[in-house]
């Protein structure tokens, strides 16, 4: 079992929360087909008049895999909002820096340039929630704390 020292600040918890209510602004109108479409016409409006390029022809598996992205995005907002932990930060944190990775590579392969403003949100978030799970990481190996496992629940930590 992997060991890491969960964040404790409350602050934390809040950043875990902020992110999720972004991802569920910004994915649930890829959850459906119906309001795909509108995203979809309303991305490549912007992308066209902002100079930045329009996303492809809408096409039924484009708006499959923007429907099951969406969906479990939204699904995963919904837990980390209604009952946030500090594992769902780290857990974030990786997906995000996933995230970041397949966003880069579309960016080099021609994708419309659109895609730079997911990516900068991606990489604020996916710092916030990770770099204190390294720094308790960090912290632990020096003062010597004992470790919570990451699927601890924090009231578990508590009576350690």
């Amino acid at each position: 079992m992997i060991r890491l020292s969960a964040p404790t600040s409350p602050g934390y918890l809040r950043v875990v929360r902020a992110s999720a209510w972004y991802d569920l602004v910004v994915t649930a109108g890829f959850a459906t087909p119906w309001t795909y479409a509108l995203v979809h016409d309303a991305l490549s409006s912007w992308g066209r008049a902002w100079g930045l390029g329009a996303l492809p022809e809408l096409d039924p598996m484009q708006t499959l895999y923007a429907n099951l992205m969406g969906s479990v995005v939204v699904v995963w907002a919904v837990l980390r909002i209604v009952r946030p932990l500090p594992v769902h930060g780290l857990l974030d944190g990786i997906a995000r820096a996933l995230f970041t990775a397949w966003q880069a590579y579309a960016l080099t392969h021609g994708a419309t340039r659109l895609l730079w403003l997911f990516l900068g949100v991606e990489v604020a978030f996916g710092v916030v929630q990770f770099v204190p799970w390294w720094w308790n990481r960090r912290t632990e190996r020096v003062d010597g704390r004992a470790a919570v496992p990451v699927d601890a629940h924090p009231l578990d930590a508590a009576s350690n």
